[in-house]
């Protein structure tokens, strides 16, 4: 076999066999196939499109490219939580500790921004000391003293899926419903997973901006994780704004403490949050039924055993033992902080989310190129949400930049992508169908 004939027979609309999409990927995996290469077949298949077949075995194919981890010795099942990518979203930093002081085990491998969506890991990187790539045995020890550990994919872990998501990042194919599909359960699936909770963000902050698209991702993603015997349920919700108040790495981390600390909760953000959460304990038969895991997941809120769980995680993978109590005292500052104003007054009626997203990306909070250092303090606090009043009290956001020309672009940036007009526009439903 040869690699330009795979691409070449893709390009021209035509299935791969199973051997073949094998061949490519361990190619790919042992540095016999160029990046080059690889671009050109996630392009073809961008265009032209995998079937069934097809995406089960590049998912099954990546996901054994490297070790598959197991969990044989744990005291409740390892299950995890995956979204499909947003702005603002850093529901896997409340989730993971939540489900943990719940009695589950999040073994959550996650991964950088993609495009103009912001990385889990990234946020996690803004706090010192914490190591997002340790070895699988810091790992599992983390995963069974504490119950959660959130990290990027350790050294042979899903490989093939490491270079295929960077170079997806810079050409062009992230919007793919296979490429994101096998993405996802490539890491989930090495990740030895007993069940999985989908939350796939539909809007125009999302990768995925029709419902019908968000369907049919969220059909792919469970029928294939099913098939492969891990439990899986996806739940769409909106992406027409931003969620939660905060965006930007630092910035995202601290709305998340608040969060468990209950110094702040957004009502969407809490909303979708115990969706996932409820679902994932139902599921892994951590609960009997929504109403029980509510009751489970509000007295982890409450009693501060959620918030424990976090501070656990964060001193054992190497962050400040303190961090929790002191958040301030760790995460980055930027030099300039402040706001900006709608330049009409009125009510938020709109906002172009993907284009914040790619603010955020000016402000050097995301990547242009895989291996672009980040400005982990850049990003926007106190953002507005669709309803709320925009005038000379109320900003659309507050800039954290570290220029005066980073702060003026991205408030003309923010001016041009938020909807101001008279009258208060009804909300957008947070959880939109819930599918598997």
């Amino acid at each position: 076999m040869f690699p330009q004939e795979i691409i070449r027979k893709k390009r021209n609309k035509q299935k791969l066999t199973a051997e073949e999409i094998k061949f490519f990927i361990d190619g790919l995996t042992k540095g016999e196939i160029a990046d080059s290469q690889a671009a050109a077949l996630t392009m073809a298949i961008f265009l032209n499109g995998f079937d069934k077949d097809e995406t089960v075995a590049l998912t099954l194919n990546m996901r054994d490219s490297g070790d598959v981890l197991h969990w044989d010795d744990l005291n409740g099942p390892a299950v995890d939580k995956h979204s499909s990518g947003g702005v603002g979203d850093k529901i896997s930093l409340m989730l993971a500790p939540m489900i943990a002081a719940c009695g589950g085990y999040v073994p959550m491998i996650s991964g950088r921004g993609l495009g103009h969506t912001g990385g889990t890991l990234d946020k996690f990187d803004s706090i010192p000391g914490y190591q997002t790539l340790p070895d699988n045995n810091t790992f599992r020890k983390v995963v069974k003293e504490v119950g959660c550990a959130i990290i990027g994919q350790t050294g042979n872990l899903a490989p093939a899926d490491k270079k295929i998501y960077a170079i997806r990042d810079v050409c062009g194919t992230v919007e793919s419903i296979p490429l994101i599909t096998a993405s996802i359960l490539s890491k989930k699936l090495a990740a030895g997973l007993d069940c999985l909770i989908m939350d796939l963000k539909c809007g125009n902050g999302a990768f995925m901006s029709s419902l019908e698209d968000g369907e049919a991702l969220a059909r792919s993603i469970v029928s294939v994780a099913n098939d492969a015997g891990t439990k899986t349920r996806a739940i769409i919700t909106d992406m027409n704004q931003v969620l939660g108040a905060n965006v930007g790495n630092a910035l995202e981390v601290r709305e998340a403490v608040d969060y468990l600390k209950n110094l702040r909760r957004d009502p969407r953000l809490h909303e979708i949050t115990l969706a996932l959460c409820a679902d994932l304990l139902v599921i892994s038969k951590l609960a009997a039924n929504e109403n029980e895991a509510r009751q489970k997941l509000q007295k982890a809120l409450d009693s501060g055993a959620a918030l424990e769980k976090f501070a656990a995680m964060v001193t054992a993978l190497g962050g400040p033992a303190d961090f929790c109590d002191n958040p301030d005292k760790y995460l980055p500052r930027a030099k300039i902080i402040r706001p900006v104003f709608a330049k009409k007054s009125g009510h938020v009626k709109a906002m172009q989310t993907r284009d914040i997203g790619m603010s955020i990306v000016g402000l050097k909070g995301g990547r242009v190129h895989p291996e672009q250092k980040l400005d982990y303090a850049t990003g926007f606090s106190d953002f507005c949400q669709i309803g709320d009043p925009a005038d000379k009290e109320h900003p659309l956001a507050v800039i954290h930049a570290q220029c005066e020309a980073d702060y003026e672009r991205a408030a003309a940036e923010l001016q041009a992508a938020i909807t101001v007009g008279a009258g208060k526009p009804v909300q957008n439903k947070s959880i939109i169908e819930k599918i598997g």
